[in-house]
Protein backbone atom coordinates (compact mmCIF):
# COMPACT_ATOMS: atom_id res chain seq x y z
CA UNK A 1 0.00 0.00 0.00
CA UNK A 2 2.57 2.51 0.77
CA UNK A 3 4.59 1.65 -2.41
CA UNK A 4 1.55 2.47 -4.35
CA UNK A 5 1.04 5.80 -2.38
CA UNK A 6 4.65 7.05 -3.24
CA UNK A 7 3.74 6.16 -6.56
CA UNK A 8 0.08 8.64 -6.62
CA UNK A 9 2.30 10.88 -5.18
CA UNK A 10 4.84 11.09 -7.79
CA UNK A 11 1.95 10.54 -10.50
CA UNK A 12 -0.04 13.72 -8.62
CA UNK A 13 3.34 16.03 -8.65
CA UNK A 14 4.12 15.61 -12.32
CA UNK A 15 0.40 16.54 -13.34
CA UNK A 16 -0.28 18.87 -10.99
CA UNK A 17 2.93 21.15 -11.58
CA UNK A 18 2.51 20.78 -15.24
CA UNK A 19 0.92 24.16 -17.20
CA UNK A 20 -2.81 23.32 -17.25
CA UNK A 21 -6.08 26.17 -16.59
CA UNK A 22 -5.16 25.79 -12.96
CA UNK A 23 -1.91 26.63 -12.67
CA UNK A 24 -1.93 30.07 -16.12
CA UNK A 25 -5.37 31.09 -13.65
CA UNK A 26 -3.41 31.20 -10.54
CA UNK A 27 0.21 32.35 -12.19
CA UNK A 28 -2.30 35.22 -13.39
CA UNK A 29 -4.43 36.15 -10.21
CA UNK A 30 -0.88 36.59 -8.13
CA UNK A 31 0.36 38.56 -10.98
CA UNK A 32 -2.31 40.52 -11.15
CA UNK A 33 -3.72 41.01 -7.29
CA UNK A 34 -0.85 40.14 -5.44
CA UNK A 35 -0.70 36.47 -3.39
CA UNK A 36 -2.64 37.55 -0.44
CA UNK A 37 -5.56 38.46 -2.49
CA UNK A 38 -5.30 35.73 -4.54
CA UNK A 39 -5.04 33.01 -1.45
CA UNK A 40 -9.04 32.29 -1.85
CA UNK A 41 -8.56 30.98 -5.55
CA UNK A 42 -5.62 29.24 -4.55
CA UNK A 43 -6.94 27.43 -1.16
CA UNK A 44 -10.09 26.68 -3.69
CA UNK A 45 -8.05 24.43 -6.42
CA UNK A 46 -5.87 23.01 -3.51
CA UNK A 47 -8.64 21.35 -1.66
CA UNK A 48 -11.29 21.44 -4.50
CA UNK A 49 -9.56 19.01 -6.97
CA UNK A 50 -9.06 16.55 -4.46
CA UNK A 51 -12.77 16.57 -3.34
CA UNK A 52 -13.60 16.18 -7.04
CA UNK A 53 -11.16 12.82 -6.84
CA UNK A 54 -12.68 11.52 -4.51
CA UNK A 55 -16.29 11.99 -5.48
CA UNK A 56 -15.32 10.88 -8.99
CA UNK A 57 -13.63 7.73 -7.96
CA UNK A 58 -16.31 6.88 -5.44
CA UNK A 59 -18.92 7.17 -8.15
CA UNK A 60 -19.35 9.89 -10.57
CA UNK A 61 -17.60 8.08 -12.92
CA UNK A 62 -19.75 5.23 -13.36
CA UNK A 63 -22.28 8.12 -13.75
CA UNK A 64 -20.69 9.32 -16.93
CA UNK A 65 -19.69 5.54 -18.38
CA UNK A 66 -23.51 5.08 -18.37
CA UNK A 67 -24.56 8.69 -19.68
CA UNK A 68 -21.26 9.69 -21.68
CA UNK A 69 -23.28 12.84 -23.16
CA UNK A 70 -23.91 13.85 -19.91
CA UNK A 71 -20.48 14.26 -19.87
CA UNK A 72 -19.13 15.55 -23.32
CA UNK A 73 -22.10 18.61 -21.98
CA UNK A 74 -19.65 19.31 -19.08
CA UNK A 75 -16.92 19.80 -20.96
CA UNK A 76 -18.85 21.80 -23.52
CA UNK A 77 -19.96 23.88 -20.72
CA UNK A 78 -15.99 24.15 -19.72
CA UNK A 79 -14.71 24.88 -22.91
CA UNK A 80 -17.15 27.74 -23.32
CA UNK A 81 -16.54 29.08 -19.54
CA UNK A 82 -12.51 28.93 -20.19
CA UNK A 83 -13.01 30.52 -23.39
CA UNK A 84 -14.94 33.64 -21.12
CA UNK A 85 -11.79 33.52 -18.64
CA UNK A 86 -9.56 33.32 -20.98
CA UNK A 87 -11.51 37.11 -22.39
CA UNK A 88 -11.57 38.11 -18.71
CA UNK A 89 -7.74 37.39 -18.47
CA UNK A 90 -6.37 39.16 -21.88
CA UNK A 91 -8.99 42.20 -21.39
CA UNK A 92 -8.21 43.11 -18.15
CA UNK A 93 -6.78 46.53 -17.97
CA UNK A 94 -4.30 47.11 -15.51
CA UNK A 95 -5.83 50.46 -14.01
CA UNK A 96 -9.06 48.37 -14.04
CA UNK A 97 -7.38 46.05 -11.64
CA UNK A 98 -5.85 48.70 -9.00
CA UNK A 99 -9.08 50.30 -8.95
CA UNK A 100 -10.79 46.94 -8.02
CA UNK A 101 -13.02 46.50 -11.07
CA UNK A 102 -11.78 43.18 -11.60
CA UNK A 103 -11.69 40.72 -8.67
CA UNK A 104 -9.63 37.30 -8.01
CA UNK A 105 -11.38 34.16 -7.86
CA UNK A 106 -13.27 33.60 -4.60
CA UNK A 107 -12.62 29.99 -2.80
CA UNK A 108 -15.96 28.75 -3.54
CA UNK A 109 -15.01 29.76 -8.04
CA UNK A 110 -12.29 28.41 -7.83
CA UNK A 111 -13.45 24.76 -6.35
CA UNK A 112 -16.07 24.46 -8.40
CA UNK A 113 -14.34 25.37 -11.70
CA UNK A 114 -12.57 22.07 -11.10
CA UNK A 115 -15.52 20.47 -12.34
CA UNK A 116 -15.36 22.06 -15.70
CA UNK A 117 -11.84 22.20 -16.17
CA UNK A 118 -10.97 19.35 -18.58
CA UNK A 119 -7.42 18.49 -17.29
CA UNK A 120 -8.80 17.90 -13.47
CA UNK A 121 -11.43 15.66 -15.37
CA UNK A 122 -8.41 13.67 -17.06
CA UNK A 123 -6.05 13.64 -14.08
CA UNK A 124 -9.09 12.59 -11.66
CA UNK A 125 -9.98 9.86 -13.88
CA UNK A 126 -6.64 8.62 -15.03
CA UNK A 127 -5.60 8.42 -11.40
CA UNK A 128 -8.75 6.31 -10.25
CA UNK A 129 -8.14 4.17 -13.26
CA UNK A 130 -4.44 3.50 -12.51
CA UNK A 131 -3.89 3.38 -8.96
CA UNK A 132 -6.98 1.46 -7.59
CA UNK A 133 -7.20 -2.23 -7.44
CA UNK A 134 -9.30 -5.33 -7.87
CA UNK A 135 -8.73 -6.53 -4.69
CA UNK A 136 -8.28 -3.88 -2.42
CA UNK A 137 -11.00 -1.23 -0.61
CA UNK A 138 -12.28 0.94 -3.28
CA UNK A 139 -12.74 3.53 -0.69
CA UNK A 140 -9.57 3.71 0.96
CA UNK A 141 -7.54 3.70 -2.12
CA UNK A 142 -9.42 6.13 -3.85
CA UNK A 143 -9.11 8.52 -0.40
CA UNK A 144 -5.53 7.65 -0.57
CA UNK A 145 -5.08 8.95 -3.85
CA UNK A 146 -7.36 12.10 -2.76
CA UNK A 147 -5.01 12.48 -0.29
CA UNK A 148 -1.81 12.16 -2.20
CA UNK A 149 -3.48 14.89 -4.81
CA UNK A 150 -3.95 17.12 -1.74
CA UNK A 151 -0.45 17.13 -0.08
CA UNK A 152 1.11 17.88 -3.53
CA UNK A 153 -1.59 20.62 -4.28
CA UNK A 154 0.28 23.08 -1.93
CA UNK A 155 3.14 23.40 -3.34
CA UNK A 156 2.97 22.69 -6.88
CA UNK A 157 0.05 25.38 -7.33
CA UNK A 158 1.82 27.27 -5.06
CA UNK A 159 4.87 27.79 -6.91
CA UNK A 160 3.06 29.16 -9.94
CA UNK A 161 1.49 31.83 -7.56
CA UNK A 162 4.76 32.80 -6.04
CA UNK A 163 5.59 33.24 -9.58
CA UNK A 164 2.97 35.04 -10.83
CA UNK A 165 3.58 37.36 -7.35
CA UNK A 166 7.05 37.81 -8.66
CA UNK A 167 6.18 39.13 -11.94
CA UNK A 168 4.44 41.82 -10.42
CA UNK A 169 7.02 43.31 -9.13
CA UNK A 170 8.94 42.77 -12.52
CA UNK A 171 6.57 44.26 -14.94
CA UNK A 172 5.83 47.73 -13.17
CA UNK A 173 4.58 49.30 -16.70
CA UNK A 174 0.89 49.35 -17.21
CA UNK A 175 2.27 47.77 -20.84
CA UNK A 176 4.31 44.93 -19.94
CA UNK A 177 1.46 43.43 -17.42
CA UNK A 178 -1.13 43.94 -20.15
CA UNK A 179 0.92 41.85 -22.47
CA UNK A 180 1.49 39.57 -19.73
CA UNK A 181 -2.29 39.57 -19.32
CA UNK A 182 -2.79 38.68 -23.30
CA UNK A 183 -0.04 35.50 -23.21
CA UNK A 184 -2.03 33.94 -20.28
CA UNK A 185 -5.14 34.20 -22.16
CA UNK A 186 -3.83 32.88 -24.94
CA UNK A 187 -2.13 29.91 -23.12
CA UNK A 188 -5.28 29.54 -21.36
CA UNK A 189 -7.13 29.31 -25.00
CA UNK A 190 -4.08 26.39 -26.05
CA UNK A 191 -4.58 24.54 -23.53
CA UNK A 192 -7.99 23.62 -24.30
CA UNK A 193 -7.63 22.50 -27.80
CA UNK A 194 -7.30 18.73 -27.52
CA UNK A 195 -10.70 19.10 -25.60
CA UNK A 196 -12.27 20.95 -28.59
CA UNK A 197 -10.77 18.52 -30.96
CA UNK A 198 -11.79 15.48 -28.18
CA UNK A 199 -15.22 17.29 -28.77
CA UNK A 200 -15.36 17.38 -32.29
CA UNK A 201 -14.29 14.20 -32.85
CA UNK A 202 -17.21 12.57 -31.10
CA UNK A 203 -19.69 14.99 -32.01
CA UNK A 204 -18.96 15.55 -36.07
CA UNK A 205 -16.70 12.86 -36.88
CA UNK A 206 -18.55 10.06 -39.32
CA UNK A 207 -18.30 6.34 -37.70
CA UNK A 208 -16.10 3.58 -38.54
Amino acid sequence: MLEIFIAVLFFAFSTTITPGPNNVMIMSSGMNYGIKNSLPHFFGICFGFPVMVLLVGLGFGVIFDRYPNLHQLIKVLGVLYLLWLAWHIGTAEPQAIKRGEKKPFSFWQAALFQWVNAKAWVMATGAVAAFTTVQGSPFFEVLAISLAFFLMAFPCVGVWLVFGSLLRKLLTNPIMQRLFNITMALILVLSIVPVVLELWQFYFAPAA
